[in-house]
Order: C-alpha cells, then structure tokens, then sequence
C-alpha cells in the first residue's frame, strides 16, 4: 500500500543507491545500440553545486535518461577540472592558516598537499551531482591532472610546437598581482567603481606655452608613456603629427603618432600610449614600432628598471629625484603622489568624476593590470579555420541558431591564446631550457636530454619551465583525452564523436571553441554535432543573481526543502530556447505539487483496484473514456517526444503538466469514479486497465525529469522491480480504435463542464447551491449526449439537471454558447444578479485604471530609456495579464447582459 505521501528525504538516497550499485548508468560499448554520448562539462574539484551547475545538469540528464529508455547505448561522460587557480587559492588559505605558505613547502611538497586535499576534500561536487539525480557513468570517472589524461596534454603540447602552433612571445596579458600569474578573460570580472578623469598638459618640445590635453584614469602609468595618438584626420593637432613632446615628471621625449584609435569626438582628441600597460595601446605600439618599457612589476608596484636611463632634469618639466622615490611603491600611492607632483608643477589641467569598468580578479579580487611578459602562446587563428567551416557548413549546429553568430564573431577576430600561467599547481609545461636559454619541448625530461645531447654535443644541465598550462587548455581535450587519446581506444572509435554539448552561451569561445578545434586537429572530426547554449539562471523577476542582493537559490537546500525531483522539473518548465531561466522558490513549491499530485492519482488508483494488466492493447478499448485518454497518453509522447528531439524542455514539461495535471487528473479520474464504484463489472475492468497503463506511460515520459517519484511509483505498483524504471523502453504511441469519435465525446463534455464552472466563478455562485441548465437550440445529438454524462455534469459542474430550455427564456439567467447549443443557467433566487453585476462593472472600472497607467509608462520614452530591460519586460508582462483579465471581465458581463 502507498504511504500516505511521497518522502523524497528517506526514498532519493536509497534509489539512487539502488541504480548506481546495479549499473544502471553504466554504457555499454559491446551491445549493437547505437551510441549517444554527452561529455559533462567538467566542474571544478573546488566546486560545491550552484544553480548554474543544478540547470545544465538537469538538462543533460533528461536527455541522456530519455534516449536511454529509447534504446540507445548512452554515454555521459563524468569528471572534474583541476581548476588551477582556484585549487592553489584553496589550498594555501589553508596553509596560510597552519603559519606556512607554498614557498616555505616547496613546490613538489606543496603539489603533494594538493593531492592530499583533492583525495580529501575534491569529491564534494560529485557528492552533490549526485543528490540531483544525475545518471553519470561514475565508473569511468575522470580527472583533468590524472595520469591519462596529462599523457594527453603532454602529447598535444609536443605536436603543436612542432608544428609552430605553440610559440612564446612577449605580449599583454591579463596580470593577477595577488597570484602573480596571467589568468584568462573568464577569470576576469568588470565592476564600475567611482573614479576620476585626470586631465594633464603635455608640453610640445620647441614651442613653449604650448600643450596637448590628455585625459587618463590611470596617471600611475604615464612613466610608461611612449607617444600621444591623434586621429589623422583630426586638425587641431595636424601641424603636430610627427613632432614630439615631453612627458611630465620624466622628461622624456615622447612622438605625437597619428592613429584612428583616438577618438576626435572623446575629451581632447589626444590619447598617451603606454603600450606595455594597455590592450588598445599594445596594438598602437606595434603599429608605431614604439619601445614597451614596463613600468609596473608583478606586484603592480612602480618599477623604473627600464626607464631609469630616461630621466631628465628639466626645470618645471621633470624632478628625476622624485621619479626614483616612486621606485616599489604600489600602484594607488603611486598615482596619488604623482597626480600632487603634477599639480605642484602646473600640469594638471583639471580633475573629473569618472564611473569606469575596473577589470578585477574573480578568484583573488585583485585589480587586474594588462601586463607585458613572455608567455606560451597557441596559434589559435589557425586552428580556428576548420571549426569555423564546421559551423558554415552545419557539421556542428548550435541550438539555438542565432549563437553562431556570437561564435563567428569571437572566432574570425580571435587573437593568440595565451596557454601559459605563473602557478604550481596544474599540467606543468614541456619544455626544458639549456644554459643559454635554448629550449627543448619533450614528452619527458629523457627526451629533453637528448635533445640537448645533440643540439650541444654534450650532456648539459636543464632547467625545467616553471609555469603550468591555462585550465582550458586541458578541458579542451575532453571529449578525446576522457576516451583514451592518444591510443586509439575502442571507446574512442565508438563514442567520439558525441551528440550534443549543453552548455551557457559565456564559455562558447573558452570551451566550445576551443574543444572544436582541438577536435579537428586531433581527431579529423568535431567533437560533438549539435551544442544546446541555455541562457543564465535569474531569480524570478529577470534579475542576476548574487550574494550582495540576497536574491540567490541554493540548489541543495531546494532539494532538501522540495526534493529532486521538484527541482529539476522547475529547471525544464523554465527553459525555453533563447531565454534566461527565471527561478524562485516558489516556482520550485508549486511543482512539489505536481508530485505531490502524480503520487495522490496513484494512491487513488489504488485504492480503487487500479494495477497493471498483462497483455492490455490500447488499440482494444470499447468505452469512449477509455478510448480518449489513452489516445490523450499517445498524443503526449509523441509530443513530448518531439520537444526532446528540439531541445524544447518548457514544451516537454508542458506537455507532461498538462496531460497528468489536467487530462488524467482533473478530467479521468474523475469519471472513472462512478465507473469504478458502478454495476458494471465489465466497464470498470477496462476502465482500471486503461487507468494502470496510462499511469505506466506517464511515469515513463516523466522518468527523464522526474526521476525518483516515477521510479518508486513504478515498483511499488508492480510494473517492475526497484530500480529498472529507466531501463524500461520509451513508451509507444499507439492510438485506439474509434479515437477520433471518443475525443469529440469527451472534449464536448470538457468543454461543456467547464462553461458552468466558468459562468459559477465569475457569479460567486455558492458550491452547495446546484442551478439547472436548459439547452437552447441544441441538436439531438447534443441533447443525447447530455443526458449521458449527467451524473458526472451533475457532480462535476454542481448542475441539478440538465433539461431542453421549453417556452420562454427565463428571467435572470446567465447565458454562453458550447458549439451550436446556447446553455441557459438561471441564477435568480441563487444570487442576487444585480449586486454581481455591479461588481463586475467595478473591477472593470480598476482594470481600466490600471491599463492606463502601466500604457502610459510604456508610453514614456524616458521610462523606457533609463529602466533596466528587466523592468520594461515586468511591465510589459504586466499589461498583458490585465488585458486578459479585461478581457475575461467584459465575457462575464456580455453573459449576463
């Protein structure tokens, strides 16, 4: 017998313990199922599970548990990311807490204590993906620092040096200070602090009086100044294209270059160039030839080591004496004592108030420096090529359509990739240097002695390179290094490649790209055919999430709260193509409910004899009720189906809410009532054998999303054993015969039933107060019909009798139209018609008022200009709701008109 209800606490646990101790998530390259393979876009060992972790996952585990129950041989693929930078962060707080650090340990006794915590503390995620219900083939599980998958990175290094697509070079990057180490664009967060513009004179060498107006957020970094750009066609500054000036504080002679990166329209028309502290003025300075002295050190402190010999002692232009005391101070000192030395010497025009974009470290919170160094760089412009094709010519298609326009633009302007990081933790770069600097790439250091060997004629002593590889990097290997590359596996020739990535649109270009390419390069084949981009998790009103607004979900508290099985239904009902997903919590309660009302319908079956029948034919049934809802349950999966195969998971979820809510619940189960508790032995025995195999068929298009509940449901009903729900096959759509005459029977009845109950609501008609219907103008057939559902008319619409309207109409009655029949409901003596009428007429009255002033609003262009686009889109939802309900008001009037 069923609990009472469902407890998702004490049954997810088990369950899930069933399944993995059984294998059922296990592939199983040796059967003749066609592959389908999904590779976890690995989380960070440090990860602990987030929204943005909860939605991707659900959805990759809706389509892999999907086409498990189709027959296909799946794969999902499991594993973590090393996540360099945030696993060394880890780490040494924890060593900073125990009185040491890195440097004290060493770097082999300190990548031992990172194993150490990984093997400790690295699992939490998994844990966590586990709670969601996700059917990973945890077996296979990997790890991007294991011992396969280095051989795979390693080896990918090698070639690509060879074949001069990995170079060094000297050029910015994004700088730490706080982990003096490059990171990459997604490690970098843009937050707009309050700063100023500094407007400073610099004076043009030979004609004294005169000066250019630059204007600068960063003043600290003028000792690095190596010219002063114009717009070529801009004419105030013509006569000084070519020309020089003297910088302040230093004295340095410094050209006036004519390049289209300044903007005649922006402040003064004139913009300094310190090409070794700024993206823009790195390319203006290869385009000059102009020196890149760095001014600004590894801990953004004022370096002067390659300026030294520029200084100058002009009278009121240059104090070389006051540069030199600059030398270590950090990056904020430097520029307040420099922008005071400024306006003590009178070249400080002006200062402004300025809101700017400051680039900060996501991990550290560092303010990031555009930094010159020497790094390993991977020719990415020429790897790029071949994804690129791929896209044009639908070998790789993104869902939806319209972000391979964001990965053209990313992948046709793509710049060298910088692959190098100033860590210890992570894959350790290949290459090894002689005593002149000479280096050799190897696969091991015995290969790098060789090479050295031969190149020198003798045995020398090698230094291996400190730095370790981009995260990316690796990850970009995934979907081959998981499979065994470079060997060539069997499972690498049966599942690579595979069929969809899910992932959000901000890694396209640091993950999807880059997995292409290697993929083309590697394999000679793209690593995936189709990638789903999902857009980002908000809370309910459009708006981000984080912590500083408290507007934040925690996916395992909503499953501790709700269950799984809530969560990640909410998850699928939210995601449409091409549209944030906006979660709350109460989104999440209302479809508690929803298991909650699967679980009671099951209860009901029940205990009304309801249990599967072997050998029951859909296409068998004789009622008109059987007959409709099981062609009701065809309709649903074929149409569920065909959300699946689009990636339309809203859809999907609509169909199974509204099939299981509003089809078998609300509308079956009721009629099936007085079939069940009824005389007619017969009747009632096809009617429970049609109610047990459409609760199987809904607990089968609903195993994908709802895992644990349809599981449970499924044994304890005695369709199978604990356990075998997901290995059970997708349901067939078979239609019944005579399906297209039961569906005109019952959704007359439908439609009929819930006119009254409509008409009832909208007059606050008491329940226990029954009214009667009288037909006008209905045809005989109608007629026929009403007099065969009356009992469920009857109990269903609270209608004391349904009868042919004979004479006059009667006074007070409200009227509305099903098909060719005018259903007449007298309601005089039930409720008092003119008070109702008045009512009606004052909501409308509110609702015209409220119209107005939501049009108005969208109406204002200031409004419309300065709301952020998550409120114009509140608004605009806003008006629609109150047009409908004007809508519905203005029915119920004309009713009762």
């Amino acid at each position: 017998m069923l609990n009472k209800s469902f407890s998702p606490g004490e049954i997810e646990p088990t369950l899930y313990a069933l399944w993995e101790r059984n294998g059922a998530f296990a592939a199983d390259p040796g059967s003749d199922a066609q592959p389908y393979t999904i590779m976890i876009p690995p989380p960070n060992v440090t990860g602990t599970l987030h929204v943005g972790h909860a939605l991707t996952m659900t959805l990759q585990d809706t389509l892999i548990r999907w086409r498990r129950m189709q027959g296909r041989d799946t794969l999902w693929q499991p594993g973590t990311d090393h996540a360099g930078i945030a696993t060394q962060m880890v780490v040494e707080r924890t060593l900073q807490k125990e009185g040491t650090s890195r440097q004290a340990m060493g770097r082999e006794a300190f990548e031992q204590r990172v194993w150490q915590w990984k093997a400790e503390s690295g699992g939490g995620i998994t844990t966590q993906l586990r709670r969601l219900g996700a059917s990973l083939d945890w077996p296979r599980e990997r790890f991007t620092m294991d011992d396969g998958l280095s051989q795979s990175v390693r080896e990918v290094f090698v070639t690509l040096y060879r074949q001069g697509l990995i170079y060094r070079d000297r050029r910015l990057v994004n700088w730490d200070p706080a982990f003096r180490s490059a990171i990459s664009d997604l490690e970098v967060e843009n937050r707009e602090i309050q700063g100023s513009l500094w407007y400073i004179r610099y004076p043009v060498e030979g004609e004294p009086g005169r000066t250019i107006t630059v204007a600068t957020t960063r003043p600290e970094t003028m000792l690095g100044d190596m010219a002063v750009a114009v717009h070529p066609e801009d004419e105030r500054y013509a006569d000084l294209i070519g020309r020089s000036l003297v910088l302040p504080l230093t004295g340095r002679r410094i050209p006036v270059v004519a390049d289209t990166h300044s903007d005649p329209e922006k402040g003064s028309g004139a913009v300094k160039i310190t090409p070794a502290h700024d993206f823009n003025d790195f390319e203006v300075g290869r385009r000059h030839n102009l020196a890149m002295p760095t001014v600004l050190d590894a801990d953004a402190r004022i370096t002067l080591a390659e300026i030294e010999g520029d200084l100058r002692v002009e009278d009121g232009l240059a104090d070389p004496q006051f540069v030199r005391g600059l030398d270590g101070l950090p990056r904020d000192q430097a520029r307040k004592a420099m922008v005071e030395e400024l306006d003590r010497l009178g070249w400080l025009e002006k200062i402004e108030p300025h809101r700017n974009q400051i680039p900060h470290a996501e991990r550290s919170g560092a303010v990031v420096e555009p930094r010159l160094t020497t790094q390993w760089y991977c020719d990415a412009a020429t790897l790029a090529g071949p994804a690129i094709a791929a896209v044009e010519t639908g070998r790789v298609q993104f869902v939806p359509q319209q972000w391979e326009n964001t990965f053209f633009a990313w992948m046709r302007e793509i710049q060298p990739w910088c692959i190098s990081r100033q860590l210890w933790w992570g894959h350790r770069i290949p290459a090894w240097y002689g005593p002149d600097g000479h280096v050799f790439v190897a696969r091991d250091e015995a290969d790098a002695q060789a090479q050295a060997q031969a190149h020198y004629g003798c045995d020398e002593a090698l230094s291996r390179d400190e730095d370790v590889l981009d995260t990316w990097f690796s990850s970009a290997l995934w979907p081959f290094s998981t499979l065994g590359w470079p060997e060539r596996t069997a499972d690498l020739a049966r599942y690579y490649p595979t069929d969809v990535l899910v992932t959000g649109f901000d890694i396209i270009f640091f993950w999807v790209a880059r997995m292409m390419m290697m993929g083309l390069h590697f394999m000679d084949d793209v690593p995936f055919r189709k990638v789903f981009i999902h857009g980002l998790v908000r809370d309910e009103r459009g708006q981000k999430m984080s912590k500083s607004k408290g507007n934040g979900i925690d996916p395992l508290e909503m499953i501790d709260q709700y269950g799984a099985d809530a969560m990640r239904f909410t998850i699928c009902a939210l995601t449409g193509l091409g549209r944030d997903v906006k979660l709350g919590q109460k989104r999440i309660e209302e479809h508690r409910s929803f298991v909650t009302k699967i679980w009671n319908a099951a209860r009901f079956c029940e205990m009304n004899g309801v249990k599967p029948v072997d050998g029951f034919r859909p296409q068998d049934a004789t009622s008109a009720l059987g007959r409709w809802i099981l062609d009701e349950a065809a309709r649903a999966t074929v149409e569920a189906n065909a959300a699946l195969e689009s990636f339309r998971f809203d859809e999907y979820a609509a169909t199974c809410y509204r099939f299981v809510w509003n089809c078998f619940c609300d509308w079956f189960l009721e009629f099936a009532k007085p079939v069940f508790n009824g005389d007619d032995a017969a009747q009632a025995a096809e009617i429970r054998a049609v109610a047990a195999h459409v609760l199987g068929v809904i607990l089968r298009i609903l195993q994908p999303v709802m895992p644990f509940v349809t599981d449970d449901l499924w044994a304890q009903f005695g369709f199978g054993v604990p356990g075998s729900l997901m290995a059970t096959a997708w349901p067939e759509a078979v239609r019944p015969d005579g399906a297209e005459e039961a569906a005109a029977e019952l959704d007359w009845v439908v439609r009929f039933i819930s006119a009254i109950r409509t008409v009832r609501a909208e007059m606050n008609v008491p329940p226990s107060r029954l009214a009667p219907v009288l037909l006008r103008d209905a045809a005989p057939a109608t007629v026929e019909r009403a007099g065969r559902w009356a009992e469920a008319i009857g109990r269903m619409a609270r209608v004391s009798e349904v009868t042919v309207l004979a004479g006059e109409m009667p006074q007070g009655a409200a009227q509305l139209v099903v098909d060719e029949a005018t259903l007449v409901i007298p309601l005089a003596g039930i409720i008092d018609l003119s008070q109702e009428r008045q009512r009606l007429e004052k909501e409308r009255r509110k609702i015209d008022d409220e119209i107005a002033k939501v049009e108005r609003k969208l109406g204002n262009a200031d409004f419309i200009a300065r709301a952020k686009p998550e409120v114009v889109e509140e608004n605009r939802d806003r008006l629609a709701q109150q047009q409908g309900e004007r809508a519905r008001l203005d029915a119920a009037l004309a009713r009762i008109a």
